[in-house]
């Protein structure tokens, strides 16, 4: 089993503290927000171990750029990482009811 560094970049985690801002400050709900954050950290701990398994996402730019996606255990947000060597880059962290894939294929254009 191969074990990848995970990079997570500026903007995925801006992305991730922006859904933890609003659970915080617009919720008032500092639990979930707690927990929120604990999943994306045990999320990139289990992308480590299963980075290389998991599928390539269905938009065809994404999957063309090596895009995968892996979603949180206990929450309803996804990394979308692409692997590189032995490292894994998390470029962008959505909740799964957005048009993530859309979306980010149209920033990749940008």
């Amino acid at each position: 089993m191969d074990s990848y560094d995970v990079i997570i970049s500026p903007k995925a985690l801006a992305q991730l503290e922006s859904y933890i801002d609003y659970l915080q400050y617009t919720l008032l709900n500092d639990q979930a927000a707690r927990n929120v954050w604990q999943d994306a950290l045990e999320t990139r701990d289990r992308l480590s171990r299963v980075a290389g398994s998991l599928k390539y996402c269905t938009h065809p730019k994404l999957k063309k750029a090596g895009y995968r996606s892996i979603s949180f255990m206990r929450h309803r947000y996804l990394m979308l990482y692409r692997i590189e060597g032995t490292s894994v880059y998390v470029d962008a962290i959505y909740h799964q009811l957005q048009d993530y894939e859309n979306t980010f294929a149209d920033e990749l254009n940008q």
